[in-house]
């Protein structure tokens, strides 16, 4: 009876929620796996939870890599620009006459 009441006991870990996704990607980065993919879920992850001076930095992490073609990476990079008080008219990321 002793085992049964140890797991029942025991509150079970649900990977969704308390693996932090962040450093599990950072970590892939730090070891040299960094892709755009990776790059990308990084900037969203980072947009979503407020902290808009990492996104920015995984946005343009991506965007040295591929061209700005979606629109809503466009709006979520604008965004972590204008709460860092940076005008996005200053990024060469959005520049209407650059490559992206």
């Amino acid at each position: 009876m002793t085992a049964i009441s140890q797991t029942i006991d025991k509150p079970k870990m649900d990977v969704n929620k308390d693996i932090d996704l962040v450093k599990v990607y950072e970590s892939y980065v730090n070891d040299g796996y960094g892709t755009a993919k990776i790059y990308q879920k990084l900037a969203n992850a980072n947009y979503f939870k407020n902290n808009y001076s990492e996104a920015k930095k995984w946005f343009e992490k991506l965007f040295d890599l591929e061209k700005l073609k979606d629109p809503t990476l466009r709006f979520r990079y604008k965004q972590s620009l204008k709460a860092l008080n940076i005008n996005p008219e200053d990024s060469p990321y959005l520049s209407t006459s650059g490559t992206n």
